[in-house]
C-alpha cells in the first residue's frame, strides 16, 4: 500500500511577523504619491544681462565713425577736385594785389611828371635857339611824348605781368595746400573708418568677457540647483531604500521550517478485491494443474 506525504513549511512566528509589517508598509507606501522635485534651471546672472545690454547698445556704434569718416573722404575728393582744375579768371582775380594798380597809377604820374620836366627843357631850349614853335621843336616834342608813351605802356604790361604771375604763384600754393587737405581728410576719414571698426571689436570683446563670466556663474548655479534636487530626490527615496535594505536583510536570514507529516494506506476497492481474488485463483488453479493435483 503506498504512502502519500504532505509537508508544510513555514518562517519561525517571529520572522514571519517582521515580513509581513515589511509588506504592509511597502503596500501602504507604494499607495502614496512618491514626490519627485521639480527640475530647475538657472537664469540669466547679472553679467549675462549686462552683457546683453550692451550687446544690444554696442550695434551700430560703428555708424557716426563711419559717417564722419566718409564725410571726410568726400570732402577730399571735393579738395583734390578742386586742386586739379585749371585757375579761372575769377580765381586769380582773387589773389592780385589790390594795391599794384595804385602803385601802377602812382608810377605813371611820376612819368608823366619827368615828362614835362624834359618838355619844358626841351621848350627853353628851343627858346634859347630861337627855333620854338619850328619843326624840329614839334619832332622832338613828339619823340618825347611816344617814348613816354612807350615807356608807360610798358610799365602798365610789367605791373600786370607781375600781378598776373604773382597771382599764379599764389593759386598754386593754394591748390597745394587744397591738395594736401584732400589727401589728409581722406586719411582721417579712413583712421575714422578704422577707429569704429576697432571700438566695435572692442565692445564685441566686452561683450564676450561679460557673457563668458556670467556662464560661469550660470553654471554654478545650475550645479546647485541640480544638488539641491538630488538632495531632495534622495530623501523622497530614501523610505524605499530602506524598505528594499529590509528585503534583502530578511531574504538573508535563517528561516525555522516546521514539517507536518501525514501517512495515508489506500483500501482497494470490493471491485479490485473480487478481480484480485479471481487472479489469485486462477494463479492457484494454475498451480494446482501444473503440480498434476487436478
Amino acid at each position: 500500500m503506498a504512502e502519500v506525504t504532505e509537508q508544510i513549511v513555514r518562517e519561525a512566528p517571529q520572522i514571519e511577523a517582521y515580513k509581513l509589517g515589511l509588506l504592509e508598509a511597502a503596500k501602504k507606501l507604494s499607495e502614496q504619491q512618491l514626490p519627485l522635485p521639480a527640475y530647475q534651471v538657472a537664469g540669466m546672472t547679472d553679467l549675462q544681462k549686462q552683457a546683453a545690454q550692451l550687446g544690444s547698445q554696442g550695434i551700430g556704434a560703428y555708424q557716426p565713425f563711419l559717417q564722419a569718416g566718409q564725410k571726410a573722404v568726400e570732402a577730399g575728393i571735393t579738395s583734390t577736385g578742386q586742386a586739379l582744375g585749371a585757375p579761372t579768371t575769377a580765381q586769380l582775380q582773387q589773389y592780385q594785389n589790390p594795391y599794384q594798380e595804385l602803385v601802377t597809377q602812382q608810377a605813371l604820374a611820376e612819368m608823366r611828371r619827368q615828362a614835362d620836366i624834359a618838355r619844358q627843357g626841351q621848350a627853353a631850349q628851343a627858346v634859347r635857339a630861337g627855333a620854338f614853335g619850328g619843326t624840329r621843336e614839334g619832332v622832338q616834342r613828339a619823340e618825347t611824348e611816344r617814348g613816354l608813351q612807350d615807356i608807360m605802356s610798358q610799365r602798365i604790361a610789367q605791373d600786370l605781368a607781375q600781378n598776373y604771375a604773382q597771382a599764379q604763384n599764389l593759386f598754386g600754393q593754394q591748390q597745394g595746400r587744397a591738395l594736401q587737405a584732400g589727401q589728409l581728410y581722406g586719411q582721417l576719414g579712413i583712421q575714422q573708418a578704422a577707429l569704429g571698426q576697432s571700438a566695435q571689436q572692442l565692445g564685441l570683446q566686452d561683450v564676450q568677457t561679460l557673457s563668458a563670466l556670467g556662464q560661469q556663474e550660470q553654471a554654478l548655479a545650475q550645479q546647485q540647483l541640480e544638488a539641491q534636487r538630488a538632495t531632495q530626490l534622495q530623501q523622497a527615496l530614501t523610505p524605499y531604500q530602506q524598505i528594499s535594505f529590509l528585503s534583502d536583510i530578511y531574504k538573508g536570514a535563517p528561516g525555522t521550517q516546521v514539517a507536518l507529516t501525514a501517512q495515508t494506506a489506500p483500501q482497494a476497492s470490493p471491485l479490485m478485491q473480487v478481480a484480485g481474488l479471481g487472479i489469485a485463483g486462477l494463479s492457484a488453479a494454475a498451480g494446482a494443474k501444473k503440480a498434476g493435483l487436478f
